[in-house]
């Protein structure tokens, strides 16, 4: 059985699915979501859990035959410090139980952000990530993470699996996302309303959540991994030119406003290479953007998120 924490969120559960769907049986914890995706429902086993408290995190394996963790469990930040000692506190947990319990593998959230910095294009593992001013709390505590996992499960028999997560949407995203601006863009137009135009050629890294669930997954499942460090995304940059595009082909009448060009100028958009997923599990991604576009849109004529 494998345990993901955080696994009602939307990358949680898109991987709770994908390990369902090779044969996995799987339990979730969620702390302060409690409805389950009806993609789930009936299919995993639901445990509440406050990951900061460590007596309960130790006392699921009383009730659960455990051989591998997907730790995805993250708060929102308020003030630094308080947000720190949170997610380290959960971690920590974490990484005592996967000792503990002689777990085959843990997997942890890191960031495509670590490799902030970086001007290559594109993002690969091998890049030696730099010293650099980090936009957001949680890309800092993210950057902190891959150390301090790898370190805490030294010697121990459990393999570290480190996931640089890219820029994932899908299901389960929050609407008004504060850190991809495609989910408001496309509520905007779901509500009937001409969203701000946005520059054709911007764009970047992006996956939609039903492939980066699969390829956790397959980072969990696989026999032998050659690496403790992954990328996970589709491997392929976008544009906001493919995403207005799809919206205009499943959306008789609408017309969307595009400027020319990137904001920034000529130059590329950064995303991850993701040759090494793709050449340890196999992995492909199953949804390009007009794909992705079209699933979405048909799964809000249903639900809220």
């Amino acid at each position: 059985m494998i345990l993901v924490t955080g696994g009602l969120g939307m990358i949680g559960a898109h991987t709770a699915r994908a390990l369902i769907d090779l044969g996995q049986e799987v339990v979730v914890t969620s702390h302060r979501r409690a409805e389950v995706p009806s993609f789930l429902a009936g299919k995993v086993t639901v445990e509440a859990l406050d990951v900061t408290d460590r007596d309960a995190f130790l006392a699921l394996a009383d009730r659960h035959d455990i051989s591998g963790i997907v730790h995805l469990a993250g708060s929102i930040p308020d003030d630094p410090v308080s947000y720190f000692r949170t997610d380290l506190t959960g971690l920590l947990n974490a990484l005592d139980a996967a000792r503990t319990w002689g777990v085959r593998r843990f997997a942890v959230a890191s960031s495509l952000g670590v490799y902030i910095g970086r001007t290559e294009i594109p993002w690969h593992e091998d890049l030696a990530l730099p010293t650099a001013d980090l936009p957001h709390l949680i890309i800092a505590f993210k950057k902190a993470v891959e150390p301090l996992t790898t370190h805490s499960l030294q010697g121990s028999g459990v393999q570290p699996v480190v996931l640089r997560i890219g820029t994932i949407w899908g299901p389960l995203v929050d609407p008004e996302s504060p850190f991809f601006y495609i989910p408001p863009y496309i509520s905007a137009v779901l509500r009937g309303e001409k969203p701000q135009p946005l520059y054709a050629d911007d764009g970047g890294d992006c996956c939609y959540a039903p492939d980066a669930g699969r390829a956790i997954a397959l980072l969990m499942t696989t026999e032998n991994l050659r690496h403790d460090t992954y990328n996970v995304s589709s491997g392929r940059p976008f544009t906001n030119r493919e995403f207005a595009d799809a919206l205009q082909a499943i959306t008789p009448g609408l017309r969307l406003d595009l400027l020319p060009g990137r904001q920034a100028g000529p130059g590329g958009n950064p995303y991850l290479d993701t040759t090494r997923l793709t050449q340890d599990t196999g992995f492909a991604p199953n949804f390009d953007v007009a794909k992705a576009v079209a699933d979405y849109v048909a799964w809000r004529a249903k639900y809220p998120r």
